[in-house]
This record gives structure tokens, sequence and C-alpha cells, in this order.
């Protein structure tokens, strides 16, 4: 269904689910998460996340639409440019998907706080401080595996940035900033370090997003260097 769409459709579409992906992710995080969960106190959490339910649940559903548009991304993307390197550009979607994936199963996690707050009987067995302390356990392991999904994204902003670079249908300071991006995401692999220079990280892979996002919504890719390139990968033996 992607082979019918043109290159410069393609990689419109990939900047439109950028930027929803973008928004989607800093709404729920940044403006619901950053206001319900209490950073180091469980009692004061479970009180917010119960005060606002209705908010907390919209949260999650917006995560899960962060997800969506972002597989989309990933895939249409694989698309646009597997004709610099067919397996590069599989190797750099598979990192994506694999990251989506821990981030989705990271959202069940999320979404735990409230079966166990949520007032149940069969928790009557459990005093209201265990329960609070468990809901907030819940919250650090969802905050444990989207870290691990941060690394994969790292894996794969590295590997677009080689695609990027090596690409004629797009301009070369992408892949510039796609290297700078995923460089600050593998900081995660030391998480630590990463705390320390989160607004760095952050605030440098949200700019270099809106770089590409605007890039590719107002001029998409050059249409006719895409068909050569293709054209040259096909005549290839080394696809």
């Amino acid at each position: 269904m992607t082979s019918d769409m043109s290159p410069k459709v393609k990689a419109r579409l990939v900047g439109g689910l950028l930027l929803l992906t973008m928004l989607a992710g800093g709404f729920a995080q940044g403006f619901i998460g950053g206001r319900l969960i209490v950073s180091g106190d469980a009692a004061a959490t479970a009180a917010s996340i119960v005060a606002h339910e209705p908010l907390y649940r919209l949260a999650f559903a917006t995560y899960l639409v962060e997800m969506a548009c972002q597989i989309a991304m990933i895939v249409l993307l694989y698309e646009l440019l597997k004709p610099v390197s067919r397996s590069a550009s599989f190797v750099a979607a598979t990192f994506g998907l694999v990251g989506c994936t821990i981030k989705i199963v990271s959202r069940l996690f999320f979404f735990a706080p409230l079966l166990v707050l949520g007032g149940a009987p069969y928790l009557s067995v459990f005093d209201p401080k265990q329960l609070q302390a468990l809901a907030f356990f819940f919250l650090r392991v969802n905050y444990a595996a989207e870290t691990i999904a941060v690394v994969f994204f790292g894996f794969e902003g590295l590997v677009q940035s080689y695609l990027l670079l090596r690409s004629t249908f797009l301009p070369r300071v992408l892949g510039v900033l796609s290297a700078v991006g995923g460089l600050g995401w593998l900081m995660y692999l030391y998480e630590p370090l990463a705390r320390r220079l989160e607004l760095y990280i952050v605030g440098t892979g949200v700019i270099g997003a809106f770089v590409v996002v605007v890039w590719l919504l107002v001029f998409g890719v050059n249409e006719q260097r895409w068909r050569e390139q293709a054209a040259e990968a096909s005549a290839s033996i080394w696809r």
C-alpha cells in the first residue's frame, strides 16, 4: 500500500507523524504526568492520581496515540530510506520497533496504578500505604522500561544518520542532527549521567526533531534524486 505513495508524500507523512508523536508524548508526559506524579512521594502521587483519574486515563490514551504514530512513522521512514541501503534501513526500523514494543509494555505499568488504587474489594488485604507504595513502584518500572526504549531509539538515530548522510535526496544536516540526537539518547545507557544531562539531551533531541519536521513538511524530498538512487540500488547486487 505504501508503494503507491510518491516519495514526497511519504516524507510529508513522516514529518506529520513525527510532529504528532512529539506533541502526544510531550502532552502526556510533560503536561499531565508532570502535574500528577510527585517525585519521591508515593502518598502524594497516589492521592493526585485518584483525584484526577480522568486526566490520568487521558495521559494513558495519549501515550497509545503516540506509539501508533511512531510505529507508522518508522515503517514509512524505512520505505523512504530504503534506496540508500535496504539492509541499513531495515536495521534502523528494527531498532525503532523494538523500542516501541518496550515502550508499549512500559505503559501497562503506567496504567497499573489505576488498578491498584481503584478500591477493588480484593485489594482490602493491603493497607493504604502498601497500595500507595505499589502504585509508585509501577510508575518507577514504567520509567525504567521507558529508559531502555530510549536507548534503542538512540541506536535507531545513529543508523538513520548514516542513511541520511549517504542519501542524495535529503540534506546532510538532517543526518548530523540525527547523529547528535541518537548519541544523546544513548546516554541513557548510564542513567545517572543521563539524569544530570537530561535538559541538554531532551532539548537537543526536540530541536533536532523539530528541524526534521519542518523540512519534511515544507520541502519533503527531491523526488528525482530519490528515484535515481532507487534505480541505482535496484541495479546493484549490493542491495
